[in-house]
């Protein structure tokens, strides 16, 4: 009886054939594999639906959102607040500045 491989095993084992630099033929006898086996498989994993999807980036792009503000203004003077600054929280900052 034949060893029983699963579908992550066979993908490295075509992955490891494909970078060892021999043939299908070549890579088989050395890793003691009939090739009709190794065609069997290779073709079963090509009909069976994949999980992933390969993607290229063509273009990157950094996105840079600004959260908004309560910018208060008073001579020279900036202050930038969150806009989740309380009320209460900005009631105190005017009443300091007056």
């Amino acid at each position: 009886m034949g060893i029983i491989r699963s579908q992550a095993q066979w993908q490295n084992i075509f992955e490891d054939q494909k970078t060892s630099g021999l043939t299908i033929i070549g890579y088989c006898r050395e890793h003691q594999l009939p090739t009709a086996t190794f065609y069997a498989a290779r073709k079963k994993l090509a009909l069976a639906p994949s999980k992933f999807v390969r993607a290229k980036f063509t273009q990157q792009v950094e996105l840079i959102a600004s959260a908004p503000v309560i910018e208060l203004s008073i001579g020279q003077t900036k202050i930038t607040l969150p806009l989740t600054t309380t009320a209460s929280y900005l009631g105190q900052v005017l009443r300091e500045l007056t």
